[in-house]
This record gives C-alpha cells, structure tokens and sequence, in this order.
C-alpha cells in the first residue's frame, strides 16, 4: 500500500466512498489524524496501522509540511515525534495547538529522551509512546487522546452555550467596576440564596436578574419579573398571589398569580421599595414559610422560587424612615450586588455605544461605522443621568437623525454644548479624580479619617493634607 505524505491514502478514500466494517468502537465521524516523522518507514507503518483502524491518516516528514497541513485541514490528534531533522518536537506541538488548541498531541520518543517527553506533557503534550512501540498500547494511547479531546472541544461548547444563554456573555463592560460586579454575579449564581441589587435607574438590574438565573441551578425553571411601581396598589396583591373564581367583582375565572408562576424558578422584585407596606408583610410570609393563599382560596399554595429583589432607592433609609419592613429588608438582603453608575464606568461608554449603534443599525436595515472623535468625546463628557437606558435611547436618536454613515457631533446629544478645549489635560484630569475619590471615602466612613485614610491606605497625615489641598472639610460629612 502506497502511503501519500500530506494526503488520504487510497485505502482511506474507498473506505469513505464505501462503510467499513466496524471496528472496536462505532465512529460516526472518521477521527483524522497527523504523524509527523522524518523516518519514513515509521511513517509508513504507522499510518497503515492507523488506517486499518478507521481513522484518515495525514503524515508528514518534518515541520515545515506538518504546520501547512495543520492550516490546511482540522486535525483531532497528532504523533509527533521528539527529534525531527530542524525542529524540536516540542517546539513544533506549541505551533500546531496554536492552530488546533484542542487537538491532542502523543510524542513519540526513544528510551533515552524519555525526560524530554516528560517536559513535552507538562507543556500541554496528552501522552507520549517510546520507541519502538507497541501496537496495542498505541491504539489505546490514540483511542485515549481522541476521548480527552472530544471532551475539551465538548466542555467548551458548552461554556460557550452557557455563555450565551446566561446572560452573562451579553452583559457589556470592561472596566473595574464591571469586573467586580461579574466577578460577584458570577459568585452569587452558583448560590441558590435570595439576592438583592442596587443601582439607579436605566443601570441593567434587570439583565443582571436575568443573568443570575440562567447562570443558577434554577435555570431550566422559569424567570418571572415583576414591577412593582408599575401595578396599582389595589391589583397587586392578585397579580403576586392569584385568586380564584368569584374572589371579587369581575373575578370570572380562576387566575394564576406571579409567584405560582415563578415555581421552581427565580422571581425577580423590580423597584420593591414602591411595595406598599401591607403587601410586605404577606411578601414576608411567602419568604418564610414558602406559602401563600390565591385569594379567595381556601387552601394555601406552597412554592419554591429564588427572590431577586431591586431597587434604585437606599433601602436602609427607606427602612429608618418606616416605610420599608426591617425584617424584610434582612430577608432579601442576602447576597448584594451594586450596579455602578455609567458616569462611574466611563471606560464602558465607547463599548456600549458602538454595541448599541450595531444593534440600531441592524435594526434599521443602515449600514452604520461608529462615531467621529467628537462624538465620543461628548458622550464620554456626559453625566447620564439616565445611565445605559439614556444612552441606548440616545444612540437610537442619533442613528435616526444621522445622514452619515459615522455618528459626529453635530447630531450625538444636540442639546449638549460642545466642551471647550478638547480633553482635559492630564493633570487637571487626575485632580478631579483625586477629589471625587476622597469625597467618596469620606461619605463612606461619615467624616472619620481614621478610617479613610485606612481604606486609601495612607498615613494619617497625609490624608489630612490631601483633604486641605482639595477644601475639603471631613466635619461636613459626619452625620448629625
């Protein structure tokens, strides 16, 4: 049998013409493997053993032709073997896993350079096989390979998918912030205890709820949420509980409420600072006793849901001013995620509004490129009171009004004045930083600047001196 350097052997193509009889292990794909090997008698019998076997077979003779192969064709696992003529076997696996990361790598090796073949597996080979070899352990050796590879291609598939169907993957950010805030959602999925978010209005809590739940063990089961400052007061409890027939005026058939629908699943509480207060109490009973009554029911419904409750309000001030249940409050306030600002994440900005131009544009049937220095410049400058919502909305009515292909700054925020001057300089830039930070740890340990100083990680002092160079007085932030 005539073996081709680089290509199918005839024995090969007849048998994908025509099925072969099948071997140890049923393949519904045919596994393709690369030798590689400067001893072409070794070449030679090992790919006839391996085509015997049902597997496509490429060789090649040395580096050069086995890295043309790897771009040329997707290999599932390679023989290489430790010394070729001009190139280290090692060397010459760390160039195909650039091509094929995946792809599972056997050294061969003589009992001399066993070591080596060693080295090899620690920097990312599966196995290796010294020479001369035995044709059982090869099989098994190759048959092994193949598995593990299967399964890292399989593991990031899956990753992948759940990337994609969590959430987590459409959640836009690269700065610190964000960071940490992924960091903790990701933390807080894998628990199954209530969570509560913070964060001002049009700052993504929702898609953060979402995230958390198909993230979470309650995937598979249902996400409902519910707003509660946008149901009236009087219709709420019928939509959390449900009621049966003829529980009140206009009752014509039995209804099921929010919480039986989130069963086995996560219910989401948007701005449950708006709850009234009655209904906190009934919402108190669900958390602790996992029951609740449809209303004008005589048996009481047990549920099983993940809370994720939100709110752009300070629920501890809402709670020291009496309208929220304290009681509640410690029950929801488990794990706390806080959604910075967009005017805290400005790094984000150009991300989010080149995602959002894509996605108006798509929208829109426009083919849309981004936006001019200008543009960007404005939108960076911008405080966004509204946050990501705002500025989503804003990209929207830029696109709508824009004639260009690239958004300028004629058309982003008109009513927005064009800052003077360009950028700020460097320095002016980090003073304004230097001062935004320490009101913000001075707010945070109400004008103690022992403490703040403690968090900077600075010298007493020294904290004093910066406050004197940036006017601020720690006695205006102590609480009264």
């Amino acid at each position: 049998m005539e073996v081709y350097i680089g290509t199918m052997s005839d024995s090969a193509r007849d048998r994908r013409a025509q099925p072969s009889a099948p071997q140890e292990e049923e393949r519904t794909v045919t596994d393709r493997i690369l030798v590689v090997d400067d001893d072409r008698n070794i070449l030679k019998l090992i790919g006839m053993r391996l085509e015997s076997e049902g597997y496509e077979v490429y060789t090649a003779p040395d580096g050069e032709r086995a890295k043309t192969l790897a771009r040329e064709h997707d290999f599932d696992l390679a023989l290489l073997d430790l010394k070729l003529i001009g190139v280290n076997g090692i060397d010459l696996m760390e160039d195909l896993h650039a091509v094929h990361p995946d792809m599972s790598v056997i050294i061969l090796t003589a009992h001399g350079t066993i070591q080596s073949a060693v080295d090899a597996m620690k920097k990312g080979a599966y196995s290796y096989i010294t020479k001369p070899f035995d044709a059982r352990e090869l099989s098994l050796q190759i048959r092994n390979g193949l598995e593990k590879g299967r399964l890292s291609r399989e593991v990031k598939r899956l990753r992948g998918l759940v990337s994609e169907t969590s959430g987590f993957g459409r959640v836009i950010g690269k700065s610190a912030a964000m960071k940490r805030v992924m960091q903790k959602a990701a933390q807080a999925a894998e628990a199954d205890a209530n969570v509560y978010i913070s964060g001002e209005s049009g700052t993504g809590k929702e898609l953060i709820a979402k995230s958390l739940h198909l993230a979470g063990p309650r995937a598979q089961g249902p996400f409902i949420a519910l707003n509660c400052a946008a149901i009236p007061e009087t219709l709420l409890e019928s939509e959390l509980f449900g009621y049966e027939r003829g529980a009140f005026t206009g009752a014509h058939r039995n209804k099921k409420g929010l919480l039986s629908r989130a069963d086995q699943g996560s219910f989401f509480l948007d701005e449950i600072s708006e709850m009234p207060y009655a209904m906190q109490a009934k919402l108190l009973r669900v958390l602790d006793e996992k029951v609740f009554s449809p209303l004008g029911a005589e048996k009481s419904v047990s549920v099983d849901t993940r809370i994720i409750a939100a709110s752009n309000r300070n629920l501890e001030e809402e709670v020291s001013r009496g309208r929220f249940r304290e009681d509640l409050f410690y029950r929801i306030h488990v794990i706390v995620i806080h959604l910075p600002p967009l005017r805290d994440r400005r790094e984000d900005i150009p991300l989010l509004a080149q995602f959002f131009l894509d996605k108006v544009a798509r929208k829109t049937g426009r083919e849309m490129r981004g936006f001019t220095p200008e543009a960007l410049q404005k939108m960076m400058a911008h405080p966004w009171p509204g946050n990501v919502r705002e500025l989503e909305n804003t990209v929207e009515a830029a696109v709508v009004m824009s004639e260009e292909e690239v958004i300028s700054g004629d058309v982003i925020l008109k009513d927005m004045p064009r800052t003077e001057g360009g950028l700020k300089p460097l320095k002016t830039a980090k003073d304004r930083f230097e001062r935004d930070y320490l009101v913000q740890l001075i707010e945070m340990t109400q004008g103690n600047v022992s403490q703040a100083a403690k968090l900077a990680g600075k010298y007493r002092a020294d904290f004093y001196e910066l406050l004197r160079k940036h006017g601020l007085d720690p006695e205006a932030f102590r609480k009264k």
